[in-house]
């Protein structure tokens, strides 16, 4: 059993995020770390509240949390039980080159949703040229019944006319990286960290505030015109990651 006694650091306690998402997150990552077996009786709540430093209602908060997420169950006079290991749920491996990004998506069949208007896409210095206008397209990626990836992809007009049934029926990365007479000069994915906001977490099924993935797609032609920009959301208790060091 853990048995510790300090309380969250002073500039996690005064941080905006809630305290019961702090000291879910802490738990979480205790599961993950394996601190506490599958089937194994967690920290009492009165253990974690003195740990911790805060009210018995936010230690419930956050156990109500993990326990929505399937991590653990809670049982009446027993005790919470871990439920399920964090890592066996991280099956989704996000891609670090052009040729694996594309395989990942190419066979994923993505549920459209409505688009409302939208500006031109967030360009940074560097990232090119934008185009005289895009279509804004939005999207739900699934595995099964159960919701992964909430994507919004900024798409150049002029490609997407080129066919647009397609696109409306395809990932369009995937489209792109299909376009025979079409000549991509660079592409560029970044990785973020986040938290799932209102729209997100209902979306995929999640809690409010819940860690998400962020990978944030830029796509330029020959002519250093930025054709796609994609910005897709991923449920953090899915996301893996791995990177070759050495052979």
């Amino acid at each position: 059993m853990v048995n510790r006694t300090r309380k969250l650091p002073s500039q996690d306690a005064d941080s905006r995020v809630p305290r019961y998402l702090q000291v879910a997150a802490v738990l979480r990552r205790r599961l993950r770390d394996g601190v506490w077996a599958l089937g194994e009786r967690i920290s009492t709540l009165e253990e974690l509240e003195r740990e911790f430093g805060v009210a018995r209602v936010t230690v419930r908060q956050a156990i109500d949390l993990l326990q929505n997420e399937g991590l653990v169950r809670s049982h009446q006079g027993r005790g919470t039980f871990v439920t399920k290991s964090v890592d066996h749920r991280r099956w989704l491996q996000l891609a670090t080159d052009w040729e694996s990004l594309v395989s990942m998506i190419r066979d994923n069949v993505a549920h459209k949703l409505p688009a409302y208007p939208s500006a031109a896409p967030r360009l940074e210095e560097g990232e090119g040229t934008p185009a005289s206008s895009y279509v804004y397209l939005r999207s739900l990626q699934t595995r099964g019944s159960e919701p992964f990836g909430y994507a919004r992809v900024h798409l150049a007009r002029h490609i997407y006319t080129m066919s647009p049934k397609v696109f409306s029926s395809r990932a369009a990365l995937v489209v792109l990286a299909e376009m025979k007479d079409l000549a991509i000069s660079r592409a560029h994915q970044t990785f973020t960290i986040g938290t799932a906001d209102i729209e997100t977490a209902k979306l995929l099924e999640m809690s409010l505030n819940a860690p998400t993935a962020e990978a944030r797609c830029v796509v330029t032609d020959e002519e250093g015109v930025v054709i796609y920009v994609g910005e897709i959301t991923y449920r953090g208790d899915l996301v893996r990651i791995n990177i070759e060091l050495r052979g």
